[in-house]
């Protein structure tokens, strides 16, 4: 598998599969100078551990990271960081029964004819959710060096879940609300219903989809190098990256489709010295270019396929219908475990090209 590796300057490298030993991740090309220790990475982690309620998998994982390389004497050194997390509380017993049903909504068939049943089919491998705690390793530290250096802040919350979206726009003063319940919505009255909603789903053997979205404020002009590499071409290829995710759109999105250029423009004016638009239509990037206004981006996630319905499948033993229904252990919905996960791939996006544009120097 060659796509394991994302980054122009800040690569990172994810490898484990979700049941091995471990599952773990390389970022290289992080400047040197950095502070850096565990705990830093940790609070990212604890946000997208599963087995915290009811609304996520039952699996309990404590998800504590190691640094193994690239920091030293509590600051980054210039060389790869490498990190691992010790799988724990893995039970691959019922996945055996998948080795020849394949799962509805689940990458078993195609990654069966790919590798022509040489992939690890336990717990999905390398195409679980598990592997996005990779992907929060290396976001914590692009995260971090975001803020120490341009003071660029990335927040993202669920928005919707099911049919239920937040009433309200979100404000800053709302940041500390979105890990204060567990659906990771800030906004209390929406985070009640959705939290409900997917618990009756549960409670049905089914599961929900939902949208998160993401606000990063504080950005300079200019990130971004058109035409492949532009700062919506990565960003969107680094959030599709992120299982279960179907949808990405930026500023107003499909809506803005629907409205006219004299409307969906962002008129631009002036503001304590400081050019601004009075609208983010655009979701702060303009030609793959970040404008100086905020990042808006929303991420649809397809409901959970395992499901405890019965449901219809081919046996390729047999080549025949058959049915199955899927026990173990599993969200009934990705989305509460999904804010950090975004925020890290847009950390990542940013910094890369935060240092590709010389915003961030090599040695900080």
């Amino acid at each position: 598998m060659s796509g394991s590796s994302i980054g122009h300057r800040l690569v990172l490298t994810s490898f484990g599969e979700s049941h091995g030993k471990c599952v773990g991740g390389v970022l290289d090309g992080c400047p040197a100078g950095l502070e850096l220790e565990e705990k830093d990475i940790q609070k990212m982690l604890d946000y997208r551990r599963p087995g915290q309620s009811l609304v996520s998998t039952q699996r309990k994982e404590l998800d504590k990271v190691e640094i193994i390389s690239g920091v030293f004497r509590g600051y980054t050194t210039g060389a790869p960081i490498t990190m691992i997390i010790w799988n724990k509380d893995h039970d691959s017993r019922v996945y055996k029964n998948f080795t020849t049903k394949m799962r509805p909504g689940h990458s078993d068939y195609p990654a069966l004819v790919k590798y022509k049943k040489f992939n690890d089919y336990r717990g999905g491998g390398r195409f679980s959710g598990r592997l996005t705690a990779t992907h929060v390793l290396g976001g914590a530290i692009a995260r971090k060096l975001l803020k120490v250096t341009l003071g660029i802040d990335t927040n993202a919350y669920t928005y919707q879940i099911g049919k239920i979206k937040m009433k309200n726009q979100f404000i800053p003063k709302m940041i500390k609300s979105i890990y204060s319940n567990e659906v990771r919505c800030p906004e209390e009255k929406s985070a009640r219903l959705m939290k409900k909603a997917i618990l009756d789903a549960r409670k049905k053997g089914d599961s929900l989809g939902g949208i998160i979205e993401s606000i990063t404020t504080n950005l300079p002009v200019g990130l971004g190098d058109p035409i492949f590499s532009s700062l919506e071409s990565d960003l969107a290829k680094a959030l599709y990256s992120i299982p279960a995710v179907k949808g990405v759109e930026f500023g107003s999105g499909f809506a803005g489709s629907e409205s006219v250029g004299s409307k969906n423009n962002d008129l631009y004016t002036i503001k304590k010295g400081k050019i601004i638009t009075k609208t983010n239509n655009a979701g702060g990037i303009l030609g793959g270019l970040s404008n100086g206004m905020p990042i808006v981006l929303r991420v649809a996630f397809k409901p959970a396929s395992s499901i405890s319905k019965t449901q219809s499948t081919v046996d390729i033993k047999t080549n025949k219908l058959t049915t199955l229904k899927i026990e173990g252990r599993h969200d009934p919905c990705v989305v509460p475990r999904a804010p950090p996960v975004v925020d890290a791939f847009v950390s990542l996006t940013l910094a890369d090209h935060a240092l590709i544009g010389g915003f961030i120097k090599p040695v900080l």
